[in-house]
């Protein structure tokens, strides 16, 4: 239990930092929280900052979910204190401590902590995604799709024994939480309201709810 504790801890601390509101002060000097979707992700630093900082942005948010399995891999021997400590980056991610708990979608620690945990399934999850980004152009849609083969894989390869049996919780739990936090893309997109890759948000701030991912 105690490996639990010390390994979640970190994971939610770690993934509390908020690169995206961090880069887009230094690039910009603006809040993103106060633009597009009001998240603190890739796409919403994209429309609101630019290329530079949206690549660094998602850099170090896969390397936040990366940076916890690893550490968490050489304190336990356990498959599920890894899978704990991922999903715990994942609610740091989204619920930062240190920005009033708001933040991003999850995407890209999910992402990047996936790759570790199964690098099979990452693989899987990462040509699904940016094939349809690529094809469709909308990132909310290559995210949820992207999150929902990646964990099933991850789910199907712990169950047949091909993976640690510890790591389908973050399948199950942490592919859940992505595809929630996307809920209003998902509704945008039915809706065919949703914006698309490289289309930039307004020059003012704009409230939570408005178009974008």
């Amino acid at each position: 239990m105690t490996d639990y504790l010390i390994m979640a801890s970190m994971g939610y601390l770690l993934g509390s930092l908020p690169f995206g509101l961090i880069f887009g002060w230094a690039f910009k000097r603006v809040d993103v929280r106060d633009f597009g979707s009001g998240k603190t992700g890739m796409s919403n630093v994209l429309r609101t900052v630019g290329v530079p900082a949206a690549f660094l942005v998602l850099l170090l948010d896969m390397g936040k979910g990366v940076l916890v399995v690893v550490v968490a891999r050489n304190f336990s021997d356990s498959s599920s204190v890894e899978a704990v400590t991922a999903l715990a980056a994942l609610v740091g991610h989204n619920w930062s401590l240190f920005i009033g708990f708001r933040g991003g979608r999850g995407t890209a620690p999910g992402w990047g902590s996936l790759l570790i945990l199964s690098p099979v399934a990452g693989l899987v999850a990462t040509s699904v995604g940016l094939g349809l980004v690529a094809l469709t152009r909308y990132v909310s849609l290559g995210s949820v799709v992207a999150s929902t083969v990646g964990s099933v894989t991850l789910i199907v390869l712990s169950s047949a024994g091909h993976a640690p049996s510890g790591h389908i919780w973050f399948g199950v739990i942490g592919g859940t939480l992505i595809v929630a936090r996307h809920k209003d893309n998902i509704q945008r997109l039915i809706r065919g309201e949703e914006r698309k890759l490289g289309r930039v948000v307004e020059a003012h701030p704009t409230s939570p709810e408005s178009p974008s991912s």
